[in-house]
């Protein structure tokens, strides 16, 4: 994750980031959680039993409640408080350590292995997918709250996210909508925003 290490960061850590009532510490805490998170859920117990990817979504508030609803705003503020609990290089540090041990432990891990979310679970390669769509999206958004350019990610990681937004975009405002946004701009709604 070459944005933590951006000189620049430790200069915004605490400006207002890109997104509405978020810090730019408080998105780079949140970006790396993804990252750090996936090594405390894959080392926990598994758990008995799992919904589809696409159910996950649909069955969570924060996908359509906006960003003052009592689940968005939680998100930002567990962020904020671990970002103030931390640095810019900390953070960093923190990811690298937590990228060579997912490297160790992911490939010995079973397909059908459910990672237990609390209210539901998510089979290991579902899981692994909301990670990088999260990664794909809030690396876009660091980058833009650092005035940086976005840097490139794998192709495996845009098809994935692009794939799994276009079918919450479907969900959120149907199917005619999202082909309409994508093929016939004259028809395209106003927006087919995923999230």
């Amino acid at each position: 994750m070459g944005l933590l290490r951006e000189p620049v960061l430790a200069e915004r850590w605490s400006k207002p980031s890109a997104l509405p009532d978020f810090s730019t510490g408080g998105l780079a805490r949140h970006l790396a959680n993804q990252i750090t998170h996936t090594v405390t859920y894959l080392a926990a117990a598994p758990g008995d039993s799992a919904i589809s990817v696409l159910d996950h979504f649909t069955g969570n508030t924060w996908v359509t409640s906006g960003v003052d609803s009592a689940d968005n705003v939680g998100i930002r503020q567990r962020s904020e408080q671990a970002a103030a609990a931390t640095t810019p290089e900390e953070l960093a540090d923190d990811v690298d350590a937590a990228l060579r041990e997912l490297r160790t432990v992911l490939p010995g891990q079973s397909a059908e292995r459910i990672i237990d979310l609390g209210d539901c679970g998510l089979t290991v390669n579902d899981f692994l997918l909301t990670r990088v769509m999260e990664l794909v999206v809030h690396a876009d958004d660091l980058a833009v709250s650092l005035g940086t350019p976005t840097p490139p990610m794998p192709d495996h990681a845009t098809d994935a996210t692009i794939q799994l937004l276009s079918r919450i975009a479907a969900w959120r405002h149907g199917p005619l909508n999202v082909v309409r946004a994508l093929a016939r701009q004259e028809r395209a709604p106003a927006s087919i925003a995923a999230l």
